[in-house]
C-alpha cells in the first residue's frame, strides 16, 4: 500500500514516532509543503491507498474524495475534522480514523496569547529590538473579568487558570447549564452580559452552521473599548468583516488570532498589517509532544487497518 503523510511542515513525522511496524508493509511518502488547491491535491494523491491529514490543513470534501479512486483509509490528527466529508467517505467505502493528543496545548497557547496582550509583550519586544525601553504599562490579570465562549474541555481548562489568576470568570454558550458552570467554578451569564462585561473574551466553541458568524458587529458594539478578544478555535465563528472594522475603528483594544479563514494566511492579508492584532500561525495544537502522540496513533491506525481490524473509526463503512 502507498501512504501519503500531508502537511508535515517541520519534517518530523518520521522521527517523532517509530514507523518500523509499517516498514516493509507500505511505502510512505511525506509531503512537507502544503499541496495547495483541490486540483493539486487530487493530482498529487490519486495513487495513494492511505492518506494522513494534519487537522484541517488539507480538506477532503466530497469533490476531492470522488477523485481519489485508490483511497481506502483516511486519517485525521485529533478527534474530529469538519473538513473531512464522512458521508462521502462512507459511500465510497473509505474508512476514516482519528488520533488522540497529548496534554492541552491549545489552552496553554490561549494563555500565552492573553498574557501577551495584557502585558504588551510583542510591543515591548519590538521596542527592545529597536534599541528602546518601556513604552507602555501592562495590565494585571487579577481582578479583571475573563469571558469564555464555550465551556467544554478547552474552555474549562482556560477558566481554571483564570480563576488561579484571581480573575472574575464568566461563561456563555447556547447549551451551557447552571450545573456545568458551577462544576467548573464560573458564573453563567447571557451572551450580551459576557460581551459587555469582559475585559478579555476567549473563544472555545465548536464549528458548525449554528456557530458560523456567531460573533459579529452586534457583539463588538457591546464590548468595552479597552477589551480584547482571543480566538484559538475556528476563524468563521467570528464575522471577519466585523472584526476588521472593530479593530480599525478602535471599537475594541485588540485581538489575538491563531486561526484563519485561509491557511496558511496569505502574505498580503489585511490582518497582518494591523498594530493591535497579535497573530500566530495556528500553533494551538502544535507541540512536539502532541505530534509524537499523533504519529504514534497514526502508525497504529495504519497497521490495524492493514490487519483487517481498524480502530479509532469516525464513520461506519
Amino acid at each position: 500500500m502507498r501512504v501519503a503523510v500531508l502537511d508535515d511542515y517541520f519534517n518530523i513525522a518520521l522521527s517523532v514516532a517509530n514507523w518500523s511496524p509499517v516498514n516493509g508493509r507500505a511505502d510512505v511518502k511525506v509531503f512537507n509543503e502544503h499541496l495547495g488547491d483541490e486540483n493539486n491535491v487530487i493530482t498529487a494523491l490519486r495513487e495513494f491507498d492511505i492518506i494522513v491529514g494534519m487537522r484541517e490543513r488539507t480538506p477532503f470534501p466530497r469533490s476531492t474524495i470522488e477523485q481519489l479512486p485508490n483511497l481506502k483509509l483516511l486519517i485525521t490528527t485529533g478527534g474530529r475534522n469538519k473538513s473531512f466529508d464522512l458521508e462521502a467517505a462512507t459511500e465510497h467505502g473509505i474508512t476514516v480514523c482519528y488520533t488522540g493528543g497529548a496534554g492541552s496545548p491549545t489552552s496553554e497557547h490561549t494563555w500565552g496569547l492573553i498574557i501577551s496582550l495584557m502585558r504588551d509583550i510583542p510591543g515591548q519586544y519590538r521596542s527592545m529590538q529597536e534599541g528602546g525601553w518601556q513604552t507602555k504599562p501592562g495590565q494585571n490579570l487579577s481582578g479583571k473579568t475573563l469571558g469564555i465562549v464555550g465551556l467544554g474541555n478547552l474552555g474549562s481548562r482556560v477558566a481554571k487558570v483564570g480563576l488561579a489568576f484571581e480573575m472574575n470568570v464568566i461563561a456563555w454558550s447556547q447549551n451551557l447549564t447552571d450545573e456545568r458552570a458551577a462544576e467548573v467554578g464560573v458564573k453563567k451569564v447571557n451572551k450580551e452580559e459576557l460581551f459587555a462585561n469582559s475585559d478579555v473574551i476567549t473563544i472555545h466553541y465548536g464549528m458548525s452552521d449554528r456557530s458560523r458568524g456567531m460573533i459579529g458587529e452586534t457583539e463588538f458594539l457591546q464590548m468595552k473599548e479597552n477589551a480584547y478578544i482571543v480566538n484559538t478555535s475556528r476563524s468563521p465563528i467570528i464575522d471577519q468583516e466585523a472584526l476588521y472594522k472593530a479593530l480599525t475603528t478602535n471599537l475594541i483594544a485588540g485581538a489575538a488570532l491563531d486561526v484563519f479563514t485561509v491557511e496558511p494566511l496569505p502574505a498580503d492579508d489585511r490582518f497582518r498589517k494591523l498594530d493591535n492584532v497579535l497573530l500566530t500561525p495556528h500553533l494551538g495544537y502544535v507541540t512536539i509532544e502532541n505530534h509524537a502522540k499523533h504519529y504514534s496513533d497514526i502508525i497504529e491506525n495504519i497497521t490495524k487497518f492493514m490487519d483487517g481490524d481498524p480502530i479509532r473509526i469516525l464513520n461506519a463503512v
